[in-house]
């Protein structure tokens, strides 16, 4: 008591001098560690030399940054958009197919190929032409004795060798597989040399026949025919059912 402590002399730290604030304030990289360091101890606003390093630094980092270019990197998962695709060669289109010709029947029952081509189209314009079976019999047993299944010009007739033919006959102007007569009504020449046409007409005039379908081959084919041997047909009748069956 009664004595009196002498008040010591206030300190002074490294950061309370103008000198040592520059100096930390140059060592530090962050500016926010530059500012914290400048202003230990001070409530007051930083010096003027501080501020203007802390002016300098900032005007260095902006210029930095604006001089380095940054690219946004890709969302999560984007892909990156696929490259062009060069245009597809268009394909070559294939030639149409070819239709493919029926197969020919085999022949039977002792014919000849060319027999049997005929006896199909015979049998073919019938089914065509909504005939009973016993119809198709009746008529293929008819061309067996006439032409013997053969497509025959006329002797008598030159133009009927203008039109494919497999033979000739001279039974006046008979041409045919039926040996249709063009002078008798039955068609023209032209008409006539042609095997379907003359199936045709073979069919048509049976339909007019009453009763064909209750008589023998025979008589039905004569009924159509009237011919100077109408029992000439009868011998034909088991190889034409024969040769029916296999086209049907």
């Amino acid at each position: 008591m009664g004595r009196h402590r002498a008040p010591e002399p206030p300190r002074r730290g490294p950061a309370r001098s103008v000198p040592g604030r520059i100096a930390v304030a140059t060592g530090v990289t962050c500016c926010l560690g530059l500012i914290g360091v400048a202003g230990v101890g001070e409530t007051g606003p930083a010096p003027l030399e501080v501020r203007e390093a802390v002016a300098d630094r900032a005007a260095a980092d902006q210029r930095a940054s604006r001089d380095f270019t940054r690219v946004a990197p890709p969302a999560a998962g984007a892909l990156p958009p696929p490259a062009p695709t060069p245009s597809a060669t268009p394909a070559t289109k294939k030639p149409p197919r070819k239709p493919v010709p029926p197969k020919r029947p085999r022949p039977v029952a002792g014919l000849d190929q060319r027999q049997m081509d005929n006896a199909k189209a015979i049998v073919d314009v019938g089914r065509e032409m909504k005939m009973p079976r016993r119809a198709l019999v009746v008529a293929v047993a008819t061309a067996m004795q006439e032409s013997n299944l053969y497509n025959l010009a006329s002797d008598v007739l030159p133009e009927s060798f203008d039109h494919p033919h497999q033979g000739s006959g001279s039974d006046h102007d008979s041409v045919g597989l039926f040996q249709q007569r063009p002078s008798s009504g039955w068609g023209t020449v032209a008409q006539l040399m042609r095997p379907a046409y003359a199936a045709r007409a073979f069919y048509a005039a049976l339909r007019e026949v009453p009763g064909w379908e209750d008589m023998s081959v025979t008589a039905a084919a004569q009924a159509v025919q009237v011919s100077a041997y109408p029992d000439a047909y009868a011998r034909h009748e088991k190889r034409a059912t024969t040769v029916v069956a296999a086209l049907v």
